[in-house]
C-alpha cells in the first residue's frame, strides 16, 4: 500500500468512529477505549524516518488513571542508498502502558502521560546491488521501558484524537522515537 492511500485509509477510519461514536453516552471511570494510529518511526542515524501505523486500546479506571496496549508497524525506509549497496529498515512494536489524562479546565483537551513496557523490533535488510550473493537480512529486539508524551481533544465524549510523542526500548544502541496521531472511539 502507497503512503497516501495509507493515510487516506487512517483518515476514514478515523471519520467512520468519530460518526459512530456520536450516538453513544459517556460512561467517565470505567470506560474502554479503541483506536488506529498512523505517524512516523525514527531510528536514529538513518536518512529516512518509516510510515508507521497501528492500533490502541485501553481502560479508564478512573477520568485520570488507566492501561493502554499497543500493536505498532512501520514501513521500510532507507538508512542508506547509493549505488552499489542499500540498508533499510523496519520496526515493531508491542507496548503495554500506564497512562495520565489531565483534562485542562472548560475544555475538551487533554494531556496524556504514559509509561510502560514496549518489545522494540528491528527488521534490516541489505542489498548488494553488484552481488547478491552478500545480501542479508537480519532481525533484533529488544524489550524494556517506553512511553510517551501527547496532548488529545475530546470530538465528542465518546471520540477522541491525540497527537503523541513516543520513546521506544533501543535496539542494538540504536535510539527509536516517533510521534503518531491517533483517533479513538470510547465504549
Amino acid at each position: 500500500m502507497k503512503n497516501l492511500q495509507k493515510a487516506l485509509l487512517a483518515v476514514i477510519v478515523g471519520s467512520v468512529m468519530t460518526m459512530s461514536a456520536q450516538a453513544a453516552i459517556s460512561y467517565g471511570a470505567g470506560q474502554s477505549y479503541v483506536g488506529a494510529k498512523i505517524g512516523q518511526y525514527d531510528a536514529e542515524d538513518t536518512d529516512d524516518e518509516a510510515l508507521s501505523y497501528g492500533v490502541y486500546g485501553g481502560y479508564k479506571f478512573t477520568p485520570e488513571f488507566g492501561v493502554e496496549a499497543e500493536y505498532l508497524t512501520t514501513s521500510d525506509a532507507d538508512v542508506f542508498d547509493d549505488s552499489f549497496e542499500k540498508l533499510e529498515y523496519s520496526g515493531e512494536v508491542y507496548g503495554l502502558y500506564a497512562t495520565y489524562d489531565y483534562v485542562l479546565p472548560n475544555t475538551a483537551l487533554y494531556a496524556k502521560g504514559r509509561l510502560g513496557i514496549a518489545k522494540n523490533e528491528l527488521e534490516v535488510d541489505y542489498t548488494d546491488k553488484e552481488d547478491s550473493f552478500y545480501s542479508y537480512n537480519v532481525s533484533e529486539s529488544e524489550t524494556g521501558i517506553a512511553g510517551g508524551l501527547g496532548l488529545g481533544y475530546n470530538i465528542t465524549p465518546m471520540a477522541s484524537v491525540e497527537v503523541m510523542y513516543n520513546m521506544y526500548p533501543s535496539v542494538e544502541d540504536i535510539d527509536v522515537d516517533g510521534v503518531t496521531l491517533g483517533a479513538h472511539v470510547k465504549f
